[in-house]
C-alpha cells in the first residue's frame, strides 16, 4: 500500500473516530501532497510524499519557536500535536552518529576535504538519507565534518 493511501485511510478512520486535530492535520497534508502533483503533472512517489511530511513539520517546527514569547499556549499545544501525527508516518529517524557515518563515507568516496564541497557531499548523501534525516541536520553535521 502506498504511502497516500495509508494517509486516506487513516483520514478517514479519524473521521469515523472524531478526531479532528488528527483529520485536520491529514487534510492538510493530502491537499499539500495533490498541489505537488498539480505542479509536478504526475504522481509523486513514497519518497516525494515523505519530503512533503518533513516540510510540514519543518513548518510547525518554525512556528512553535515564532510563538515561544507570546504566550499562546493553545497554539503551541497545537503545533506540538500536529508534529506527533506527521511524525507517525516517517521511518524511524537516524542518530546523529548514523548520519556522521554516512557523511564520512561519502566525504571520502568524492574526495571532500573543505566546506567549498559541501554541495557535492549533499548532492549524494542526501538520497541515502531521504525521509530517514531532515536535509536541516544532514547539512550541519556535514558542515560540522568538512569544517573540522
Amino acid at each position: 500500500m502506498s504511502l497516500r493511501q495509508t494517509f486516506e485511510e487513516a483520514m478517514f478512520e479519524s473521521m469515523r473516530k472524531r478526531d479532528d486535530l488528527t483529520r485536520d492535520t491529514l487534510r492538510m497534508v493530502l491537499t499539500a501532497i495533490k498541489q505537488a502533483e498539480v505542479d509536478a503533472r504526475k504522481p509523486l512517489d513514497d519518497a516525494g510524499i515523505l519530503s512533503i511530511i518533513q516540510k510540514e513539520i519543518k513548518i510547525r517546527k518554525e512556528t512553535l519557536s515564532e510563538l515561544e514569547g507570546s504566550g499562546r499556549t493553545d497554539l503551541i499545544e497545537k503545533a506540538l500535536s500536529e508534529i506527533n501525527v506527521l511524525e507517525r508516518y516517517l521511518p524511524a529517524q537516524l542518530s546523529d552518529e548514523e548520519i556522521s557515518a554516512l557523511a564520512l563515507r561519502v566525504i571520502q568516496e568524492n574526495s571532500a576535504n573543505a566546506p567549498s564541497d559541501m554541495g557535492k557531499v549533499m548532492k549524494n548523501l542526501l538520497p541515502l538519507v531521504q525521509g530517514k534525516a531532515s536535509p536541516d541536520r544532514v547539512s550541519q553535521i556535514v558542515r560540522k565534518l568538512l569544517s573540522s
